[in-house]
């Protein structure tokens, strides 16, 4: 290998699997090189995209949980200056200098992550507050999963022309971007875009961006968006669905949406899923229309047919009932207003809560 990267000019050597701490010193001593390994190079190119506070908090802990453990040794030819004579071991209860450095080193980055995580924790509380204002006015949410670089983000704009940067790369989205979107059959759903998966994502990684995959967790309903032009398209499926049941959304209904078919010969999809399976062309917009009617079907079948009474006054419950289904009956009589309609459940829920007893 070192003849190789010589041959080569190559200053950098990355290696697809975790190395430990003492893994990269000797293999940078024997290289003569700089060596990173999976992880490492994936919190690399997380730092280069995040763009929201919240983002860079949480890469930056994920980076400092990571370097943590890679600072031992680092200062131990300093420790063999200090010291004291005799043969029976006069260093008992001296500390060397190398070693008072890698205390050092290491309480800062304590201190360090602690006013990260500190500071996360405020974003967070902010982020809940508006997941929490967001379920007051009840829209069903839908996200947005995949496999890195599966065209989630290509696929959200061609929806709700939200603008979301777009890229041919990995992981080009890392901050949550939600979406109003109005679905046939009078249903509007939040659809919310989350950070691509991939395969042994470092834990570090799903630790720290536990808020942003809070998204996942929560939603009604799941768009797995897979490159069906990917030969591993079958096996990014398994990898998305135990990410999935890593972060506790493995129950989670989904639609799987095979995307990219502009880029698949005629009758070239041949993935059997557990789930409804729509295919598309978020690009070129094509099956955009099934989707959204495949969408629509769930969350039909997720309504509720509800009879209420409520104050005349409340004018905007029955206005939120229209926007949101299907009125099948209504009777204004002595200040009151009798409702029959068909909704979905948080919307059920608002009506029966303001009803009249």
């Amino acid at each position: 290998m070192r003849d190789l990267a010589r041959e080569r000019g190559a200053t950098l050597a990355i290696f697809d699997d975790a190395l430990s701490p003492a893994q990269a010193r000797n293999l940078e001593k024997e290289l003569e090189l700089r060596v990173i390994d999976r992880s490492q190079l994936i919190l690399d190119i997380f730092a280069q995209r995040a763009r929201t506070l919240e983002g860079k908090l949480q890469v930056e802990i994920a980076q400092l949980s990571y370097l943590a453990p890679r600072l031992t040794r680092q200062w131990a030819h300093l420790s063999r200056q200090a010291g004291g004579g005799g043969a029976s071991g006069g260093r008992i209860g001296i500390r060397g200098p190398g070693e008072t450095q890698l205390e050092v080193d290491r309480r800062r980055v304590r201190e360090r992550l602690t006013r990260l995580r500190q500071r996360l924790g405020e974003v967070e509380r902010t982020r809940t507050i508006q997941r929490r204002r967001r379920l007051e006015v009840p829209y069903p949410t839908v996200a947005l999963v995949g496999y890195t670089n599966s065209g989630k983000s290509t696929l959200m704009n061609a929806l709700t022309q939200a603008g979301v940067e777009t890229a041919d790369r990995p992981f080009s989205t890392l901050d949550p971007t939600i979406r109003r979107l109005r679905l046939p059959g009078k249903v509007t759903v939040m659809l919310a875009d989350t950070v691509g998966f991939i395969h042994r994502l470092p834990h570090m990684l799903v630790e720290a961006f536990k808020a942003t995959l809070e998204e996942v967790r929560t939603a009604d309903l799941l768009l797995h968006v897979v490159d069906a032009s990917s030969p591993l398209a079958a096996e990014r499926i398994e990898i998305v669905d135990r990410v999935l049941e890593e972060i506790g959304a493995g129950a989670a209904s989904r639609i799987v949406v095979m995307n990219k078919i502009d880029l698949v010969p005629a009758n070239g999809i041949r993935l059997a899923t557990a789930s409804d399976t729509v295919a598309i062309s978020a690009l070129r917009t094509r099956g955009l229309d099934e989707l959204l009617r495949a969408m629509a079907r769930w969350f039909s079948a997720w309504r509720e047919e509800v009879t209420v009474m409520l104050p005349a006054g409340r004018g905007d419950l029955v206005a939120m009932a229209r926007r949101d289904g299907e009125v099948l009956g209504e009777e204004y009589s002595n200040g009151t207003v009798s409702l029959r309609v068909r909704v979905s459940a948080p919307v059920a829920g608002r009506l029966r809560k303001a009803a009249i007893v």
